[in-house]
């Protein structure tokens, strides 16, 4: 994997090709995918670029914007396969599941024009007051900067990125360090496309370029995915600056009640999908299944056989599919350990321990885990409100709703939950008092659709979702009232004194 440095004015700088940072494949550690040194601080170019790219996009129309985005999905389609490899190598995400999301890249481009463009389409009131129409405009923010995750390195950046372009900003693209390639082939992409010089940009680095960047002046709007303690300190970088516009899309710490109605085998797949796919890598990841204590003992063993079926292997040289692969790096996986090992201290009953997968590579692979709480304490089990970015959940028992939400409630976390029922009432009570941004029915916590608003509440967020809902934040509101009748009568300057 050739990476070519960061990207403005229309062309990649290259920089120092030395080993300061090198990216090891995750499912086989003897393989190294790329190496890069650190970036010269072309901080003050790639601003510039940005600028100058927003004074052209500003003035294409948007039938050009969206012919771009068009030309841009072209591009995409082109090099999906492509895409799906770079990212099942670099992140360790299963190739079936690489491909989903390189797919879903293109298919980002007609869901943003057809369902998210109509949200800012300007708007006309007329006699809004007697002799006066009123109108409602969307503007652009400007220069804008994205700051993009690990785990979705393509789709989650790309959403927020044609939200941006289409509705006339320009930006600045940093993806994880962790996965630099599969985010520089979407910036190929867009560069083949046509866009004009600077209405892309792309900035290898990290955390010193991004808060260089974020604090600059021309920055208007800066789009995060990520952890809480980074979105912490992009506000606090930012909150004395009230010209940009921060939009959060941090972690979360997702339940799923079980209520004693529920249909059992179909449960058991969504839940065990929840839990376990991405290897447990995902801010909707369900981290707590709330299993009503009338069908605990039943759910628990035939969840306990169905993960013990999981097949974990190399990402993509395996004989058969697998469902899981690997940790992205020795970070995680030690990340992962520490908070195992507060279950365990817990008190919780061990189901599945926590143990590595060997499966004739050296990478970050794990069994998935379980554990079991029969009672939950709210003073002694602190962990079924922290987040884990690893392939384990606890099953915890109740008696009734109430319970069941208190305990989906215990966590600074706010972004998804569901609940599996029968009876509409018990929807509706769990639908209307657990705190989060994404709440279903007899499905699980992942898969949401780019149709809808995706975010979360408490500290999973601040109230800027993405997805269909993204480009509400690409853009601010002007207020006009106009009248071209009788304006003569308003100049006319008969009798004014001095």
């Amino acid at each position: 994997m050739i990476l070519q440095g960061n990207y403005f004015h229309g062309q990649f700088h290259s920089i120092d090709k030395s080993d300061h940072f090198i990216k090891k494949c995750p499912a086989d550690l003897s393989k190294i995918l790329w190496q890069t040194g650190l970036a010269p601080d072309q901080t003050t170019e790639i601003i510039q670029s940005a600028i100058d790219g927003f004074n052209g996009m500003k003035k294409l129309s948007i039938e050009k914007r969206i012919e771009l985005l068009k030309r841009y999905k072209e591009e995409i389609l082109k090099r999906v396969d492509e895409i799906a490899l770079s990212i099942a190598l670099e992140v360790g995400k299963p190739l079936w599941e690489a491909k989903t999301e390189a797919k879903a890249v293109a298919g980002k481009v007609d869901v943003t024009i057809k369902d998210s463009l109509p949200r800012i389409q300007d708007r006309k009131i007329e006699n809004i007051l007697p002799g006066l129409n009123g109108h409602e405009i969307h503007k652009a923010l400007g220069p804008c900067f994205v700051i993009g995750p690990f785990n979705f390195p393509c789709h989650l950046a790309n959403g927020q990125i044609l939200s941006l372009l289409l509705s006339g900003n320009s930006i600045i693209f940093k993806p994880s360090e962790k996965t630099i390639y599969s985010a520089q082939i979407l910036i190929e992409c867009f560069h083949a496309a046509g866009f004009p010089k600077g209405a892309v940009n792309f900035v290898v680095g990290g955390p010193k370029i991004a808060t260089d960047i974020t604090k600059h002046r021309a920055i208007k709007g800066i789009f995060f995915t990520g952890s809480k303690g980074v979105g912490l300190k992009i506000l606090e970088n930012t909150y004395s600056d009230l010209s940009k516009l921060v939009a959060l899309e941090l972690g979360g710490k997702n339940s799923s009640i079980i209520h004693e109605d529920a249909h059992i085998d179909h449960t058991l797949i969504q839940v065990l999908t929840a839990a376990y796919l991405t290897t447990g890598q995902r801010c909707t990841s369900t981290g707590n299944i709330i299993v009503h204590n009338k069908i605990l003992n039943e759910f628990k063993d035939k969840f306990e056989n169905l993960v013990k079926k999981i097949h974990v292997d190399h990402p993509s040289e395996f004989q058969s599919t697998p469902f899981m692969s690997t940790l992205i790096d020795q970070q995680a996986s030690d990340t992962f350990t520490n908070y195992i090992d507060k279950v365990q201290n817990s008190g919780a009953e061990t189901i599945l321990p926590h143990q590595a997968a060997d499966v004739g590579f050296d990478g970050h692979y794990l069994k998935p885990s379980l554990h079991v709480l029969k009672k939950f304490n709210a003073s002694k089990h602190h962990f079924v409100g922290e987040e884990v970015f690893g392939p384990h959940c606890t099953i915890i028992g109740y008696d009734d709703l109430d319970e069941a939400i208190e305990i989906a409630n215990f966590t600074e976390f706010g972004l998804a939950g569901s609940v599996f029922t029968q009876e509409p009432k018990t929807y509706k009570k769990c639908l209307d008092e657990v705190e989060c941004g994404i709440f279903n029915l007899n499905r699980s916590t992942v898969g949401a659709s780019s149709r809808l608003p995706f975010g979360g509440i408490k500290n999973s967020g601040n109230y800027h979702p993405a997805a269909v809902s993204t480009i509400d934040s690409c853009v601010y509101k002007v207020a006009s009232l106009e009248t071209f009748e009788n304006t003569s009568k308003l100049t006319d300057l008969t009798g004014l004194k001095t």
